[in-house]
C-alpha cells in the first residue's frame, strides 16, 4: 500500500512524524480523511482528533489538537497545531480542570490577551476530551 510522510507539531514541540497509510483531521467543515497521492490542499484544523493509521499497526495514532492548519501534498501532510498532545499522554481529570479552568478564565478576562489566553485553553481541554470521547467509543 503507498504511504506518506506525516509531520504533526505544536508551537512547543513536535508531536509526531512519520509514515501513515491514512490520515483522519478535524477540518473547518468536518472530518476529511486523506490517503497517499491526496490533490494538494491547505485547510484549517478545528480542536478535535487527529487519527493516523501507522503502516503494519493495527491501531492508530490519535493527536489531540486545538485548532491549527494542515497542508497536504501527494506524499507529505504537515499539520501546524496551536496545541497538540499524543493520545497516550491524555489525562482527563486534568482535561477537565483544565476546561473549567479556562472556562473561569474567560468569564474574569478583562482584556483581548487574557480573552484570546483563554480561547487558546479552552480549546486544546476541549481537544483533549473530545479525544478521549473517542477512544470510550472505539473501546466498546
Amino acid at each position: 500500500m503507498a504511504k506518506m510522510r506525516v509531520e504533526v507539531v505544536s508551537t512547543e514541540e513536535q508531536i509526531f512524524s512519520g509514515e501513515a497509510e491514512f490520515l483522519v483531521a478535524p477540518a473547518e467543515n468536518g472530518e476529511i480523511g486523506i490517503y497517499p497521492r491526496h490533490v494538494p490542499l491547505l485547510t484549517r484544523i478545528k480542536p478535535g482528533v487527529l487519527r493516523v493509521q501507522v503502516p503494519g499497526e493495527a491501531k492508530e495514532v490519535l493527536v489531540a489538537v486545538s485548532g491549527g492548519m494542515m497542508e497536504v501534498q501527494p506524499t507529505l501532510i504537515t499539520v501546524l497545531a496551536d496545541v497538540a498532545v499524543r493520545g497516550d499522554e491524555l489525562d482527563e481529570a486534568r482535561a477537565q480542570q483544565a476546561k473549567k479552568d479556562a472556562e473561569e478564565a474567560l468569564k474574569k478576562a478583562t482584556d483581548d490577551r487574557d480573552t484570546a489566553n483563554a480561547h487558546v485553553a479552552l480549546a486544546a481541554a476541549i481537544a483533549e476530551l473530545k479525544t478521549l470521547e473517542y477512544l470510550r467509543r472505539r473501546a466498546h
